[in-house]
């Protein structure tokens, strides 16, 4: 599996090097035919999801312990909430908290009796709530039961039972699963280098260009090898929980220094909304359909890039969740994170709003995905403060997705152990380090291609086999382990 998986990432980077502006443009087009033609089943996929893991986590089923009866979780509510929001989420929320919602506000998705502005935190909750953590929830189900409970290997091949899934058939499924695993981590660690490069360049001026990316990447994999071969209590928990106490620092600081009757204000009524038209919205229906070209943007987008990260951030849920009900799991997934990142946006949106207001005009200057939060922090006391400590916990969250993916992955090729060995460890830090500094090469000497837009795009692409698979190892589930 390791030499299949390395074979196949040295040829494509291979063919992108040498091909890069055919392989953008073949990429593009697959990614916007994958979502043309499957991103309404995406929808579907997602509601049922959500459904699916309500209806067990409710049940008598849902009493179901992952371990032995009289075991107790192996990590405390608040490191386990922390492991589970720093691999899921990590640095998207800081690199969406403010240009999203104000996208949303200035571009209404759909006509509404609400305001504009509960209408784009409304929006912004449905695109990172509840669907996103279901992805996630339905991998972990599944593989924490058969981990925990079946005494399977951490494999997810082993979603499916042995008498369905013949020994090619599994290899395919655990070497995609690598392969999307890696795409969306070197994905990540790229955008996220881009936005700390972004900042530093907002705040000290135009200096900082290639040398200072390619050190960010080997900083931010430096720091997770440690962290990932320190394990997961000694490293990938302790880095979690910094990077919690310090969103919860800023997000205090934030709301302490706006309108808190507004925000509250917002967050209540966004939430409402949010939940009564979570139906309509996850099948698009009637007056709920923002129509093809923004849910071709924007949702499919979301959907696609959720489902490619769920295999291993399901597993890595799962690996974390030994101990608990299926219950507390499932409701724990769908509920916390959802929760904390309502409320994030709506502190940083409405105060967003409220700026907008005051300046009596805007001119995008929010537009930036890579700088708008730096931009925001303008408005605020102690900015300069506030910016170091965003790219502080910017590279922090980065280190816990590489820290936590390496893991997984060295779950994958060490056959399966829960512990993999420490050369595993070392061996997927560093093919992810030359993959990260590969691509930000590539993306520098190519400036007309963007190829970190590209990769995200080859996300989407690979999460349409996951999607097919989803359903049909949720229904083997049900079918297969429901009565066991």
């Amino acid at each position: 599996m390791l030499s299949v998986s390395t074979g196949l990432l040295v040829l494509f980077s291979a063919v992108v090097f040498f091909f890069t502006e055919w392989s953008y443009q073949s990429i593009e087009s697959v990614s916007l035919w994958v979502r043309s033609y499957f991103g309404y089943f995406y929808l579907y996929l997602g509601l049922g999801c959500v459904l699916l893991l309500l209806g067990i986590a409710i049940s008598p089923w849902g009493k179901r312990k992952l371990g032995q009866a009289d075991e107790k979780p192996e990590h405390s509510t608040w490191a386990w909430a922390s492991m589970l929001y720093s691999t899921g989420m990590g640095a998207g929320i800081l690199l969406r908290a403010v240009q999203e919602p104000v996208f949303m506000q200035q571009n209404p998705p759909i006509p509404t009796n609400t305001t504009p502005e509960i209408l784009a935190l409304e929006f912004t909750f449905y695109q990172w709530g509840f669907t996103a953590w279901a992805f996630y929830g339905l991998f972990a189900l599944v593989i924490g039961y058969a981990l925990f409970v079946k005494n399977q290997r951490v494999l997810v091949s082993r979603s499916i039972p042995a008498r369905l899934n013949g020994r090619k058939r599994a290899a395919i499924i655990d070497v995609l699963a690598i392969l999307t695993t890696v795409f969306g981590l070197i994905a990540a660690v790229g955008l996220g280098t881009a936005q700390i490069t972004g900042g530093l360049d907002h705040l000290f001026g135009d200096i900082f260009g290639l040398g200072t990316t390619l050190l960010l990447a080997i900083l931010i994999s430096s720091i997770a090898f440690v962290s990932v071969w320190l394990g997961v209590d000694r490293g990938i928990k302790q880095i979690s929980k910094f990077n919690i106490l310090v969103t919860l620092l800023l997000l205090a600081f934030v709301l302490v220094n706006s309108n808190v009757g507004e925000i509250l204000l917002s967050f209540g009524k966004a939430s409402l909304q949010y939940l009564i038209d979570f139906v309509p919205l996850s099948v698009a229906w009637g007056h709920y359909n923002p129509g093809i070209d923004f849910l071709t943007d924007w949702t499919f987008y979301y959907w696609a890039f959720w489902l490619a990260w769920a295999p291993f951030t399901g597993i890595f849920i799962a690996r974390i969740s030994r101990g608990r009900t299926l219950r507390q799991m499932l409701l724990g997934v769908l509920l916390l994170p959802s929760l904390g990142t309502f409320f994030w946006f709506s502190v940083f949106g409405t105060s967003a709003f409220e700026i907008i207001e005051g300046w009596g005009a805007y001119n995008n200057e929010f537009g930036n995905v890579f700088s708008s939060i730096f931009v925001f922090f303008e408005s605020y006391p102690l900015p300069s403060l506030l910016n170091g400590v965003t790219i502080l916990l910017l590279i922090s969250f980065l280190v816990t997705s590489v820290d936590s993916a390496v893991f997984v992955l060295s779950m994958f090729t060490d056959r399966g152990n829960p512990i993999p060995d420490r050369k595993h460890r070392l061996l997927w830090s560093v093919i992810i380090l030359l993959a990260t500094l590969a691509l930000i090469l590539l993306g520098n000497a190519k400036p007309e291609i963007d190829v970190l837009v590209a990769v995200q795009k080859l996300l989407i692409i690979t999460s349409l086999p996951f999607a097919f698979f989803m359903v049909a190892m949720a229904g083997i589930f049900m079918y297969f382990y429901k009565k066991t």
